[in-house]
């Protein structure tokens, strides 16, 4: 059984940074690759950053220059670093690990709310 925990989300004003954690119950290595989502209400969850096995990321253009996907092997841990937050960032936030012995693995969410 794979665990993922998020945490970090908030409330933030407009302009403002936050930074997610997502700890896995393994070794990182052992998925292909591990990403963050999104979902808004009333909106489809996107795909909003990814960090694959060999470190190389991905991100939504709507984040691009603002959001750092990153990960600490030691702790088993992946970040996504929020910078020049907006209204528009508001959503609920997922972790996910895909690897083929476990499959598609989904955290809790983490509520992460940008408003003045």
């Amino acid at each position: 059984q794979v665990q993922l925990v998020e945490s970090g989300g908030g409330l933030v004003q407009p302009g403002g940074s936050l930074r997610l954690s997502c700890a896995a119950s393994r070794n990182i290595f052992a998925f292909t690759v591990m990403g963050w989502y999104r979902q808004a209400p009333g909106k489809q969850r996107e795909l909003v950053a990814s960090i694959a096995v060999g470190g190389s990321t991905n991100y939504a253009d709507s984040v691009k220059g603002r959001f750092t996907i990153s990960r600490d092997i030691a702790k088993n841990t992946v970040y996504l670093q929020m910078d020049s937050l907006k209204p528009e960032d508001t959503a609920v936030y997922y972790c996910e690990a895909s690897s083929p012995r476990y499959g598609d693995v989904w955290g809790q969410g983490t509520q992460v709310t940008v408003s003045s």
